[in-house]
């Protein structure tokens, strides 16, 4: 038997226990999310509000955002890819599981880049064609 192919029950069971795993953890992940997000929305000010500091730095302007975005996706991507390549060439270290997690956050973190491109042009065209 050829030791450098991966076992399909190994592999199986991998995923079952990873699947498990996952509806046990599941009310406690949500629990940490909300924290997660109250931690976030206590750090971010409302409007109108101050932010405590003597210096008020200008908000990034929304090419900034949007190009942190794009260099976030190419991350995930490039970070997917080369875990997906690891495992391709036997790296023990990379396990099955974790290159398609990789790999599906690299594809929704895509896709809504996509969507997010789309609604803006779909928003411009709006505009060029609005009556002044």
């Amino acid at each position: 038997m050829d030791t450098g192919r991966v076992d399909i029950n190994q592999v199986l069971m991998q995923m079952r226990t990873i699947k498990s795993q996952m509806q046990q953890a599941r009310p406690a992940e949500t629990h940490v999310d909300r924290q997660g997000v109250n931690q976030i929305n206590s750090q971010m000010p409302m409007p109108g509000q101050s932010t405590g500091s003597v210096e008020q730095s200008e908000p990034p302007s929304f090419g900034e955002m949007f190009k942190s975005a794009v260099d976030t996706v190419n991350d995930n991507q490039k970070a997917a890819s080369g875990l997906s390549q690891r495992f391709e060439l036997g790296d023990p270290q990379v396990d099955l599981p974790e290159v398609m997690i990789a790999l599906q956050k690299s594809s929704v973190s895509f896709q809504a880049m996509t969507q997010v491109r789309n609604k803006m042009v779909e928003a411009y065209k709006e505009i060029m064609n609005m009556a002044l």
